[in-house]
């Protein structure tokens, strides 16, 4: 059974994993934004760019709120937090394996040369 915790990640790396919803986050960064105005920038339907709205939305990564006949958008950092210190997990993790790699390979390293300098005083 997938808890609520993993399920919210799940949702919320799925939304990031589309460029235009990634690109979506990135303006409504800088600040709120319509709907409308979201999507003068893409070559896509109004529709288009409320259903990637409606995913961020659904992955609480974005709020969007009615303001007459007009959706404002706005991002919800927090949600950004949980998935950074996810992956903020997995990139301790690899950095360490990535640190024992390099240990190996400069023990290689430093053994051939080794060799190499022998090899050199014998000749």
């Amino acid at each position: 059974m997938v808890d609520n915790h993993e399920a919210a990640l799940d949702l919320t790396f799925q939304a990031l994993a589309d460029r235009t919803r990634r690109d979506i986050l990135k303006r409504l960064a800088t600040g709120d934004m319509s709907i409308s105005r979201l999507a003068e920038t893409y070559d896509m339907s109004l529709e288009a760019v409320s259903k990637h709205v409606r995913v961020l939305e659904k992955a609480g990564l974005v709020s969007a709120t009615k303001e007459g006949r007009v959706y404002r958008c706005s991002m919800r950092f927090e949600t950004l937090a949980v998935a950074s210190e996810q992956i903020s997990f997995y990139m301790q993790f690899w950095s360490g394996q990535l640190e024992g790699l390099d240990r190996y390979v400069q023990g290689v390293m430093e053994s051939q040369q080794q060799k190499s300098q022998r090899k050199k005083s014998h000749d």
